[in-house]
């Protein structure tokens, strides 16, 4: 990312590790094996409006990527269906500072890309709305169902 993007840094939120006799570090339900990373989302200073290697949130979760009007709602249809746990992290999370970035599409797209291109890489989990606007076609990003959490504020990557 660095050589195609000077400066960039790539920000890694839960390295999957077990807390304790693999049990996952809360929220997470399965990252309790070391084989899952999660990688914050990139985004734009609006001020500046230069790349910037801070996220909207303080802790890199809970501040959401929302689906656009032509988009699949798919945190609405998983709340509708009862998931209450979908996207809880948004009540909990400061949302401050969420006006003062843009989503960066262009370093996002990359960094999946560079990812799936890469063969011990199993799966990578992102939002339907999201894998959409990036236009991402491998076979390895996927939805995670609605019996997890959200997944447009950060990217799940899984290796073999």
């Amino acid at each position: 990312m660095n050589e195609l993007y000077p400066g960039t840094v790539v920000n890694y939120l839960d390295a999957g590790f077990p807390l304790f006799n693999g049990y996952p570090l809360t929220p997470h339900l399965s990252h309790n094996d070391g084989k899952k990373i999660d990688i914050a989302l990139f985004y734009i200073d609006k001020q500046s409006g230069k790349p910037s290697n801070h996220t909207p949130s303080p802790i890199g979760y809970g501040v959401y990527e929302e689906p656009l009007s032509n988009e699949i709602n798919q945190p609405f249809i998983c709340q509708q269906n009862g998931n209450w746990q979908y996207g809880f992290l948004q009540n909990l999370v400061s949302q401050n500072k969420k006006s003062d970035f843009t989503f960066d599409e262009e370093r996002t797209r990359s960094v999946c890309n560079y990812f799936t291109s890469d063969s011990s890489i199993e799966k990578i989990f992102i939002e339907p709305h999201l894998k959409t606007r990036l236009k991402l076609s491998s076979n390895k990003v996927r939805y995670h169902g609605c019996g997890a959490v959200r997944h447009d504020d950060h990217i799940h990557i899984q290796v073999y």
